[in-house]
């Protein structure tokens, strides 16, 4: 889906004043929303405070010049892509700007045209990649997130969790007797077990805050920011209970709950894999115990 130009911001950076506004006032024309900065410093304080969709700037500026804000940005704000703008006396190329890591490439004076059509193909392809990567981390029977955002999210989560200490929780959940009722009912059936189960994970737990993930088959996981042990506790208690209500046959839920306290004795990947082999083995743990039952290791 087409993002709507008034929610699309872009960042004009150029050290001439007059030029600066003049492009300005044809993107706000064009119906994107419009900031300025006079150089790449001021640029980089617009970064830091405002979320930008793409940057124009000039390439030719004093202190930081365009070449060196790309730099800055891809490596700094990966969401954010750049078109470079230089004059037709100036020796840069298109191949070596494209190699840089711009987007696209315009030569002054700029053409109202033209500039036009260069910014509303880089829109466009932004929105398109973003719902190809949207498309990547969803699950295709649930539609809920899936292993590959479940492993991206978790270590971003387990950082943030250490930087802003603050309690981060994840359970693992199995569904029970799972095999046994696909063979009894057919897959379709069993298709339908696993769709429900994920709209009973997102009911039971905290919109904007929680996050559930299928691993794949019958493996559900949850991450939950911000929970204590007797807060995450209830909520996947909550999913147990739910999920029993709704009666599928011999089905039910074997879960673990772990504290994801980070380990900095131990490299980072390494960690992670600690914690969610726990978390693993606590949700075994609970199908030894005779399932239906949360296991919780802190």
């Amino acid at each position: 889906m087409e993002e709507k130009k008034n929610s699309v911001v872009i960042l004009v950076v150029d050290d001439d004043r007059m030029v600066r506004m003049t492009h300005s006032v044809l993107v706000g024309s064009f119906g994107y929303h419009c900031l300025v900065a006079g150089d790449g410093v001021e640029a980089i304080a617009v970064l830091k405070s405002t979320a930008v969709d793409l940057v124009f700037t000039d390439i030719v500026m004093p202190g930081m010049d365009g070449l060196q804000l790309l730099g800055h940005v891809k490596e700094n704000y990966k969401e954010t892509d750049v078109i470079i703008s230089t004059g037709y006396h100036e020796k840069a190329s298109y191949s070596e700007v494209i190699k840089a890591g711009a987007i696209d490439f315009i030569k002054k004076p700029i053409d109202q045209a033209e500039l036009e059509a260069k910014l509303s193909r880089a829109i466009r392809e932004r929105s398109m990649m973003r719902e190809l990567e949207r498309l990547s981390k969803q699950d295709g029977l649930t539609s809920i997130l899936n292993r590959r955002a479940f492993d991206q999210r978790f270590s971003s989560e387990v950082e943030r969790a250490h930087r802003q200490n603050y309690p981060l929780m994840l359970a693992i959940i199995d569904v029970d007797n799972f095999k046994e009722y696909n063979d009894e009912y057919g897959h379709l059936e069993g298709d339908k077990v696993l769709i429900n189960l994920a709209d009973i994970l997102e009911e039971c737990t905290r919109e904007s805050v929680d996050m559930c993930f299928r691993l794949g088959g019958d493996e559900f996981a949850v991450l939950l920011p911000q929970a204590t042990v007797s807060q995450g506790t209830e909520i996947v208690q909550r999913i147990l209970f739910s999920f029993v209500g709704h009666n599928f046959g011999t089905t039910t839920l074997s879960i673990g709950l772990v504290s994801c306290k980070k380990n900095e004795d131990l490299p980072r990947e390494i960690d992670e894999i600690a914690i969610k082999e726990r978390a693993d083995q606590a949700m075994y743990d609970a199908k030894n115990k005779g399932k239906n039952c949360v296991v919780t290791r802190v």
